[in-house]
This record gives C-alpha cells, structure tokens and sequence, in this order.
C-alpha cells in the first residue's frame, strides 16, 4: 500500500511524518547539491580532583589518552550516524575536526565540525559526534569520578541547504 505524502496541519513542518502520521525518511532527490557544514558543542564538568588529575597525567588515565580517544570516538560516531539514527540519509562526510578544550575549573568543550557536499545536512553527524566524544571522556575518567556531568549538547551552526543557522553565544 502506497503511503501518502502530502503534509496535513497536524504534522506541518515536521518532515518525517506523513499525512497519516507515519514515520518516513525524508525524500531528498529533488534537493540541490551544495556544501553543508556543521559545528556542534558538548560541555562536560568535572570534579576539580578529576580535572587536576587528568592536567598531571596529560589527559592520559589506565585506559589511554583520553583526549585522541574521543576524538577517534567522534570521527567514528560521525561516519555512522545513519546508522544510529533511524532516519538519517548515509553521507559521504568529506572533512570532520574535533577540538577539545579543557579548562582548568574543570570544563571540558567539545566541537565537533563536519562537512559534506549532499542533499542533505550534517547537523546530526556534528551533534552524534560532539556526543560520543563526550560519553567516550565519560567512559575513560569514571574510574575516577562518577560524578562527571555532561552539561550541555547543541548545534552552533550549519551552512548550506534551505537556511543557515548560528546560536547566539
């Protein structure tokens, strides 16, 4: 059975629902190819102990460094997060950068920027990416501490596609 297309008021601007309000995964053929990029964030806080801690080993605990972990985490994360995400189209990611940030009360900041030229954005392969390096410093520090939160995961920007966005900092 065919399923209908055309969107209704109930799920106007949702694009993964069809008229019956089923799940579909967006029909992107008919978009233009151009640039996309993202850049998306995630702040961890750590017990100054842990963070001290970490400063002297040079971000390295039993487990390895923890810094090149996550990173390699992320890079990862990002080239299967259709996997991941139901109704994410597989991408051929042309360029993704980490950088980690670790401040000395304890914060840790994570951004996570990709890049692919497709029908569709990347924002979820940023978002997926800055997450799990952030579970992957989680998972390396909390031997010493389980009181490591992560604070805070959002989007800071995407070009390309329909509309640009930028978060106000």
């Amino acid at each position: 059975m065919a399923r209908p297309k055309k969107s209704t008021a109930r799920n106007a601007g949702l694009t993964h629902l069809d008229a019956a309000q089923r799940p579909i995964m967006v029909d992107v053929g008919d978009k233009a190819v151009t640039a996309r990029t993202a850049t998306a964030e995630a702040r961890l806080k750590l017990p100054l102990k842990v963070a001290r801690a970490l400063a002297a080993t040079g971000h390295r605990t039993k487990k390895g460094p923890v810094f090149d972990t996550a990173t390699i985490a992320a890079v990862q994360a990002v080239k299967r997060t259709h996997e991941l995400i139901p109704f994410c189209h597989p991408l051929p990611i042309e360029h993704c950068d980490i950088d980690i940030d670790a401040a000395r009360s304890g914060r840790i900041v994570i951004r996570c920027t990709v890049r692919a030229t497709h029908r569709t954005g990347v924002e979820m392969e940023a978002l997926t990416g800055a997450t799990v390096a952030a579970l992957t410093v989680y998972d390396m520090c909390k031997a010493l501490s389980h009181d490591i939160v992560i604070e805070h995961i959002a989007l800071l920007e995407k070009r390309g596609g329909k509309r640009d966005f930028a978060r106000r900092r």
